[in-house]
């Protein structure tokens, strides 16, 4: 049954993924990462598959490794942050405004203080 649930969210983060190389603010990597992670308790052959990915292969193993992010990635999670926060002033009222800038501070604390590829 565990395994199970695990396939399942495995599929649903790599669903969620895909749809996040679309959209500009869903991130893909994450969510990949979560893929691979469930695979990792379900499917050995579809985390392989991920694993040797052209693409996500190397953020997942860095991210593995030893917790990396690139500064590549650092930069591009910051951008998206930014352009959140930008949105939320314009299109927020006042005290709703302040939780995605609250929220872009402390992710982009913790992604910026995560070791480097």
């Amino acid at each position: 049954m565990l395994r199970h649930f695990y396939l399942f969210s495995g599929f649903l983060s790599l669903g969620l993924g895909a749809v996040g190389v679309f959209l500009p603010l869903l991130p893909t990597v994450p969510f990949m990462i979560l893929a691979a992670f469930c695979f990792a308790r379900s499917s050995p052959r579809l985390e392989a598959r991920l694993l040797e990915h052209r693409h996500f292969g190397p953020h997942i193993r860095r991210w593995r490794g030893n917790g990396a992010i690139s500064r590549r990635g650092k930069k591009a999670a910051l951008a998206a942050f930014a352009f959140s926060v930008v949105l939320a002033l314009f299109f927020s009222p006042f005290p709703w405004c302040l939780i995605p800038v609250a929220a872009a501070l402390i992710g982009g604390t913790w992604i910026w203080t995560r070791p480097e590829a």
